[in-house]
């Protein structure tokens, strides 16, 4: 564990020297030419932090699209509205109410860093991996990370779920 919490600090150090508005716009522009999220009708994206990947441009997009809301232990899927309020974690969340997350065809997935087997580094929580491993098998998912940010390869334990595809500048 000790080396996910030095890779954790590594990564977010590495994040803030970067153009991330730049690298946001990069990245939108190839999860647009995805084939999975170009076939994908509901899609759940993430909401950023700062010196976060920022992928809101995808609002735009003809999509039906969810934020995550953690409740205790796990996230629920809340469409998206302009109605958010910060959660503890200083996070955005929707005040909508949730729906199944059976819904969803595709869930973009945040991550401190990424590496070359699927795996991703994120921020500590288990929030995604638990979602994934309970929900995972009704949806594809994506992780969108720098390319100064995907690697060889990062610890995994147990738990660790891979995702589908990763896209990276």
């Amino acid at each position: 564990m000790t080396d996910k919490i030095e890779l954790r600090k590594k990564a977010k150090n590495i994040r803030k020297n970067l153009p991330m508005k730049e690298i946001s716009g990069q990245l939108v522009d190839l999860i647009r030419k995805n084939k999975v999220y170009c076939e994908s009708k509901n899609v759940m994206i993430f909401y950023p932090t700062e010196f976060e990947v920022d992928l809101r441009e995808l609002f735009n997009d003809n999509k039906k699209f969810y934020l995550p809301k953690v409740d205790g232990e796990e996230l629920l899927v809340c469409p998206y509205a302009n109605d958010l309020q910060k959660s503890h974690f200083g996070i955005y969340e929707p005040c909508s109410k949730p729906v199944n997350a059976v819904t969803l065809d595709l869930v973009i997935v945040p991550a401190l860093m990424c590496d070359k087997r699927g795996y991703r580094l994120g921020y500590g929580g288990g929030f995604y991996d638990r979602f994934i491993n309970k929900y995972g098998q009704n949806f594809k998912t994506l992780c969108p990370v720098p390319k100064e940010l995907f690697v060889e390869n990062l610890p995994v334990d147990k738990f660790d779920k891979k995702v589908d595809f990763i896209i990276t500048t």
